[in-house]
C-alpha cells in the first residue's frame, strides 16, 4: 500500500512539473529583438524591396487648446495611432502559451518617418516609450501630440466665423513606390469618435473632422499625404458682450445726445467722450485681428462706420454750436445797442426839459414887464416874441430829426433781429435734417451688417 501511494505521488509530481511556463522575454529572445540588432530598425521592414509598406493612420482630436488669429496659429491636442506591418516579425502563439502581443521599446524597431507639414514648433511633451507588436508582425504606436501648427484663417465674419484648419501628414523620404498611407477611420467615423473623446473646446465648437488623401509631386518623385481637416465654429457670445454691444450702446448714447440743448457746452463734451471710448475699443480690436487678411473683417467695417458716423455727428454739433453762438453774439450786440440808445434818449429828454424851462421863464418875464411898462417895452416884446417863434421852429425841426433817427434805429433793429433769427433758424433746420439722416443711415447699416454676418 505504501508503494502504491509513492508511485502515485511520483506521477502527480512529474505532471505538475511538466506544465510549460512562458514569458514575453521568451518571445523577444525568439525574435532576437535587441537594441544592437540593426535588422529590425535600420531599413524598411520588408523581405523584398518591391513590397509596399502600408501605414495606417488614425488621428482623433482630444482638445482645442488655442486658436490665435493674430499669428494664424492652431494648437490642437490630438491622439495619433500609427500601424504598419513588419515582415521580419512572426511567431506561433501556441509555442508561447498563447501570447499574441508584446510591447517593446520604440528604439528597437523601425518607424515610419512621418511628420506634420504645418507644424511650426517641436512638441516637447514626453512620448510613449513603447510600441505594441502582434504575432503576425503588425506594429502599432500610439502618441498624444500637442501640435502647434499654422492655419490660414478667414476672419471676414469675425466673431461669427467658422474656421477650417488642416494637419497634413506625410513621409519625408519614402515615396508612393515604397510606402502608402491609408486612413484607419473614414471622415464620419473619425468625427463621431472625436465628439465622444473630446474634452476641451473653449471658445470653439467642434463640427467635423474630414480625412482626404493627396499626392505631392516634386521633381520625378511623388509622395502621398493624408490631410485631416478640422472644422470648428466660434462661440461669439463673449465677443458680443465685450465688444459689439458696448459699441452699440455708445451709438445709442450718441443718438440720445441729440436731445441735449445745443447752446449748452455739455453736448459737445459728451460726444467727444463717447468718441474716445470707441477709440479704445478699436485699439482692443487691433490686438485681436491679424494684420493681413484677404477681406476686410466685417467687425472692422462695423467699428469704422460707426466711428465715422459719430465723428460726423460731432462735426455737426460743432457747426450748430457755432451758429448758436453767432446768434447769441448778435443778440448781445443788439442788447448793448438798445441800452446805448436808451441812454441817448434820456440825455435828449433832459435837454428838451431845460429848453422848456427857459421858455417858461422868458414868458413870465414878458408878462410882468407888459403890466408895468407896456408902453416902454413894446419894441422889446416884439423882439422877444420873434425869438420865441424862432425857437419853436427849431424845436419842431429837432423833433422831426429825432423821429427820423428813431425810424432808422427801428429799421436797423428789425434787420438785426431778422439776422439773429436767421442763424437760429438755420441751426434748427440743420439739426433736424442731420438727425433724420443719422437715424436712417444707422438703421440701414446695422441691418446690412447683421445680414452679412448671418449669410
Amino acid at each position: 500500500m505504501i508503494h502504491v501511494a509513492f508511485l502515485l505521488l511520483i506521477v502527480f509530481t512529474d505532471g505538475s512539473s511538466s506544465k510549460k511556463v512562458c514569458s514575453y522575454q521568451d518571445v523577444v529572445d525568439y525574435l532576437n529583438l535587441t537594441t544592437d540588432n540593426g535588422a529590425y530598425k535600420l531599413t524598411r521592414p520588408v523581405l523584398d524591396y518591391n513590397h509596399l509598406t502600408v501605414v495606417k493612420l488614425d488621428i482623433l482630436l482630444y482638445a482645442i487648446l488655442a486658436v490665435i488669429e493674430k499669428t494664424q496659429t492652431f494648437i490642437p491636442f490630438v491622439w495619433a495611432t500609427v500601424m504598419w506591418n513588419n515582415e521580419r516579425i512572426k511567431w506561433d502563439p501556441t509555442q508561447f502559451c498563447g501570447i499574441t502581443h508584446i510591447s517593446v521599446p520604440t528604439e528597437m524597431l523601425w518607424k515610419p518617418d512621418l511628420f506634420i507639414y504645418e507644424m511650426i514648433q517641436k512638441d516637447d511633451s514626453p512620448l510613449n516609450p513603447y510600441m505594441l507588436v502582434s504575432y503576425e508582425g503588425e506594429v502599432s504606436s500610439e502618441q498624444d501630440i500637442r501640435v502647434v501648427s499654422t492655419c490660414r484663417m478667414d476672419v471676414h465674419k469675425f466673431p461669427f466665423d467658422t474656421q477650417r484648419c488642416n494637419i497634413t501628414i506625410g513621409s519625408a523620404v519614402h515615396t508612393v513606390n515604397e510606402m502608402r498611407l491609408s486612413p484607419f477611420s473614414n471622415s464620419s467615423r473619425a468625427t463621431q469618435f472625436t465628439r465622444e473623446v473630446i474634452k476641451s473646446q473653449g471658445e470653439w465648437e467642434f463640427l467635423q473632422l474630414c480625412v482626404t488623401s493627396n499626392n505631392f509631386t516634386y521633381g520625378n518623385r511623388q509622395w502621398e499625404q493624408l490631410i485631416y481637416t478640422f472644422t470648428m465654429k466660434r462661440r461669439p457670445l463673449l465677443h458680443v458682450i465685450n465688444f459689439l454691444l458696448p459699441i452699440l450702446f455708445f451709438l445709442t448714447l450718441d443718438i440720445a445726445s441729440f436731445f441735449i440743448a445745443d447752446h449748452r457746452g455739455e453736448k459737445l463734451g459728451f460726444k467727444v467722450t463717447v468718441l474716445l471710448a470707441i477709440s479704445v475699443l478699436l485699439l482692443i480690436l487691433n490686438d485681436i485681428l491679424p494684420s493681413m487678411s484677404n477681406k476686410t473683417p466685417l467687425i472692422a467695417t462695423y467699428c469704422i462706420v460707426i466711428f465715422a458716423l459719430m465723428l460726423l455727428s460731432l462735426l455737426e454739433t460743432i457747426l450748430v454750436t457755432y451758429l448758436m453762438e453767432k446768434d447769441s453774439a448778435s443778440s448781445e450786440k443788439l442788447r448793448l445797442r438798445d441800452e446805448l440808445e436808451d441812454k441817448q434818449e434820456k440825455v435828449k429828454i433832459n435837454n428838451c426839459n431845460t429848453v422848456e424851462k427857459r421858455r417858461t421863464c422868458c414868458s413870465c418875464i414878458c408878462k410882468a414887464s407888459d403890466g408895468e411898462k407896456q408902453h416902454e417895452l413894446l419894441p422889446v416884446a416884439e423882439e422877444v416874441n420873434n425869438s420865441i417863434q424862432s425857437r419853436e421852429s427849431r424845436v419842431l425841426l429837432l423833433i422831426l430829426e429825432e423821429l427820423k433817427e428813431l425810424q432808422k434805429t427801428l429799421n436797423l433793429q428789425l434787420s438785426c433781429r431778422h439776422e439773429v433769427g436767421k442763424f437760429g433758424h438755420w441751426a434748427t433746420r440743420i439739426n433736424r435734417a442731420f438727425f433724420i439722416f443719422y437715424i436712417t443711415t444707422v438703421s440701414l447699416f446695422l441691418c446690412l451688417i447683421f445680414i452679412e454676418w448671418n449669410s
